[in-house]
């Protein structure tokens, strides 16, 4: 899951918001950034870590565990 995503880095080159498969980004065009609208949709794939020229994003190793439907 994504951290963080440091304004003060960001240059608004959206390089995460067309590399990220779970279209967790949304534009931002009066500020020329992106902000994280749909953070629990990140699978974290790291695309958008690895990516970012400016290294303004952090994503974390770990997901929040999911509840089992049949139960632990």
């Amino acid at each position: 899951m994504i951290d963080r995503l440091d304004e003060d880095l960001c240059t608004g080159c959206n390089i995460c918001y067309n590399v990220c498969p779970c279209d967790v980004f949304r534009r931002v065009p009066a500020q020329r950034l992106v902000e994280i609208a749909y953070r629990d949709d990140c699978q974290t794939c790291f695309a958008c870590e690895l990516d970012c020229p400016e290294d303004a994003i952090s994503v974390g190793p770990l997901r929040k565990p999911r509840v089992q439907a049949w139960g632990a």
